[in-house]
């Protein structure tokens, strides 16, 4: 039982330590588009790690969920016993959900940030599609491509 309780201990350690990196890459994503010029390499860099340390919170997740459900059949019992250990486990559990509403903060921050980027994008293609199109009028008026012959002509002389 005291194998199991150290077991959940450090798979919530394991998790703060993956929701700190992933904070980390958050900062990043932040500095990214905050920049002048965005460079969209390091962007996809960024969340390419970040997916695969979201795909080891989940798995830590999943693994907490089942050694907690059949240990807490077996705590029933003993909790006077373990009291220590358990307030230990709920105090990590704690800064764990702390640190994930954070995370999340800092996810709709970015999510802001990345979509006022893509909307400056959009606009400036399609304000350099209005040039493009007058400067090909432009050239079309002024090549006589848009010249059209008189309609009456005088033939007296």
């Amino acid at each position: 039982m005291e194998n199991q309780l150290t077991i959940l201990s450090e798979s919530l350690d394991k998790k703060l330590e993956v929701l700190q990196k992933i904070r980390e890459y958050n900062k990043r994503q932040e500095e990214i588009f905050s920049a002048e010029e965005v460079d969209m390499s390091l962007f996809d860099d960024a969340v390419e790690e970040k997916q695969r340390l979201i795909d080891e919170v989940v798995r830590l997740d999943d693994g907490f969920e089942i050694m907690y459900e059949k240990l807490a059949r077996q705590l029933e019992g003993n909790r006077e016993r373990y009291a220590a250990q358990i307030r230990e486990l709920q105090q990590k559990v704690s800064k764990v959900t702390e640190l994930s509403v954070s995370v999340q903060a800092q996810e709709a921050r970015n999510k802001k940030l990345i979509e006022s980027y893509f909307a400056k994008e959009r606009a400036g293609i399609g304000q350099r599609r209005k040039n493009a199109k007058s400067a090909y009028d432009y050239y079309k008026s002024m090549s006589g491509a848009g010249y059209v012959a008189p309609q009456m002509y005088d033939n007296k002389k």
